[in-house]
């Protein structure tokens, strides 16, 4: 079963900051790891579900011309209008993920923290319209959690289990792995994918 919109809402009622997004340095050290990996500088049109509070958003705003943030809970989409206020081309709305995805395609999607969320039927579906969405040759980076957490519907490895084996058009373009999370890096495929070098020309 979907965790349900009441479950953030009361997160964010106890908490403004539930899970020390901005004070833990895990959580510093794991966005640092996360805009390392993207392979691109810079990114046209970028989307970013589950965006909390938004600082992963203020960091992906410097990276992207045009980046939608959604989140469900009311109080984290206040919160990450805020943060981005002065960001004239970030939108950010209150959505709930994956019934209402939004329009149109991206060149940049990022699953951070969200995916273990969903029940089975929700999450394949999550994965199948990020894949739809995605442009050719465009990149999808998912973070999340390693260990388990008996509220959710879903382990973060089994989260990208599924990204690996269920999702032929995504070609992996980097992994990291750690005792606690898991980053993953994947390109739509055709085109063929290219390393960060290859796009360089360095090969």
């Amino acid at each position: 079963m979907t965790l349900p919109a009441g479950y953030f809402d009361e997160m964010y009622a106890a908490e403004p900051d539930p899970w020390g997004f901005t004070t833990r340095w895990y959580e510093q050290r794991k966005y640092a790891l996360t805009m390392a990996a993207l392979p691109r500088p810079r990114y046209p049109s970028a989307f970013e579900p589950g965006c909390s509070i938004g600082v992963l958003t203020a960091l992906l705003a410097e990276r992207c011309d045009a980046l939608l943030s959604t989140d469900i809970a009311t109080d984290a989409v206040a919160a990450t209008r805020e943060r981005v206020r002065d960001r004239t081309h970030v939108t950010v709305e209150q959505r709930r993920v994956p019934d209402e995805w939004p329009p149109g395609g991206f060149d940049l999607i990022v699953l951070s923290e969200i995916a273990y969320y969903l029940g089975d039927d929700d999450l394949d579906l999550l994965l199948a319209r990020a894949e739809a969405a995605l442009t050719p040759g465009g990149d999808l980076v998912a973070v999340h959690w390693r260990r388990r957490i008996d509220d959710y519907p879903q382990p973060g490895d089994e989260v990208h289990r599924r990204l690996a084996y269920d999702r032929p058009e995504l070609a992996v373009l980097a992994r990291h792995e750690e005792a606690d999370f898991r980053l993953d890096v994947y390109t739509k495929v055709p085109p063929a994918p290219r390393s960060v070098a290859q796009r360089e020309g360095l090969c």
